[in-house]
């Protein structure tokens, strides 16, 4: 703090006190459906009986350990013991969870269509897995008092104070069964929950929603509307999940009277992070930076800048072994110089013009694709290991 004295006449001063401003600056990444296929499972098979995720997301986990806080959607339950399945209920073994935690993930959403796939037991372990790993997790609850609370979930990282909501549209008919909770779109109970969010006074309210049509690279009516909803409640970015493709992101500003100009940011979906799915473009999704930036030490918090990074389920076939990695498609697509990795030569030319079609769609309202080169430090070019698949 700088004090000026000016004296006027020998006889009467002014004290004036300049406060200088700081800034701070958060990193958010989110990525889309994490998803555990009956064939990425019998992939992550180990001879011994034991299952290994770790190589899934080598390629990814620079870009996610970039980030002040790294965030995704568990699309599969964790029962803690077999059987371990896939569609359409699926249980995967805890150790996926252990290689998304040594990724970079720092927190899940568990609220979507596949939460009860293992029932209130697997409700319950999904949730104490995620939390014992270190993980921030919502949407799931063990009963009313861990709803009550740790919900709306409040994260402070440095000098922001974030509050995080999650929703599913449903869960495939399978009755939640008390007394875990999995929260539905109920916009009655959501309007509530942002307003206990609202009261907490914290710098950003993000929205994770399961919602929209499965294959559909177009968002809904409803999407837009509800978005806009929850924007009206005091959201500041709302993440999309479910259609397991890439649907558009927007950035714009409030035009309300009390936030009016203030920018907000919608992902209608980001597709699928990995999956074993086959069908047109579930193999393409997208991970999302939105950073925000706050004015210290009383100052107000904004977006400051929203990028897409696309990204790449590859399936290596090896004599021996089957292997799922998520890998940033610009650089298996575009960058044949430094390619790491052996993918054939038609598949890399099947991405580049995929992505001719995804591209469009993620930036249809202007938001830009980061770069992620040359500054991305990748690991070194990978030698395939030979394990045997039972």
């Amino acid at each position: 703090m700088k004090y000026t004295i000016l004296l006027l006449l020998g006889i009467t001063f002014n004290l004036q006190v300049h406060c200088q401003i700081f800034t701070e600056k958060l990193k958010l990444v989110f990525a889309g459906d994490i998803m555990g296929h009956s064939t990425q499972i019998k992939a992550a098979l180990l001879t011994d009986g034991t299952y290994d995720y770790h190589h899934c997301f080598k390629y990814v986990a620079p870009i996610l350990k970039q980030a002040d806080l790294a965030i995704g959607n568990l699309e599969f339950t964790l029962p803690g013991k077999p059987p371990y399945t896939g569609y359409p209920q699926f249980r995967s073994p805890d150790a996926v969870a252990v290689a998304l935690k040594e990724a970079g993930f720092d927190m899940l959403v568990t609220a979507n269509n596949h939460s009860n796939d293992a029932g209130r037991t697997g409700v319950e372990n999904t949730i104490r897995t995620v939390r014992n790993l270190g993980f921030h997790q919502t949407g799931t609850f063990l009963d009313s008092m861990d709803r009550s609370l740790n919900y709306p979930l409040l994260i402070q990282h440095g000098n922001f104070k974030l509050a995080f909501l999650n929703y599913t549209y449903g869960t495939n008919g399978i009755p939640t069964k008390p007394p875990v909770i999995v929260n539905e779109l109920d916009e009655k109970q959501m309007a509530a929950d942002m307003e206990k969010a609202r009261a907490a006074n914290p710098d950003a309210i993000i929205v994770m929603v399961h919602w929209g049509n499965e294959y559909q690279l177009v968002e809904t009516s409803y999407q837009r509307q509800l978005a806009q909803k929850l924007f009206l409640w005091g959201a500041k970015v709302v993440i999309g999940s479910h259609p397991h493709v890439v649907q558009s992101i927007e950035q714009k500003p409030l035009t309300d009277s009390i936030r009016k100009g203030e920018l907000t940011v919608v992902a209608y979906s980001l597709g699928n992070f990995i999956s074993g799915q086959i069908k047109t473009y579930t193999d393409i999704g997208a991970m999302i930076e939105v950073e925000l930036e706050k004015e210290l030490p009383f100052g107000s918090t904004c977006i400051t800048r929203t990028q897409y990074i696309p990204v790449f389920r590859y399936v290596h076939r090896a004599p021996t072994s089957v292997k799922y990695y998520t890998l940033p498609a610009t650089l298996f697509s575009e960058l044949n110089q430094r390619d790491p990795f052996p993918i054939p030569a038609y598949l890399k030319e099947k991405l580049k013009q995929d992505l001719k079609i995804i591209r469009p769609i993620l930036s249809k309202h202007g938001i830009p694709e980061k770069p992620v080169f040359p500054n991305l430090i990748l690991p070194p070019i990978m030698k395939m290991e030979t394990q045997k698949i039972n």
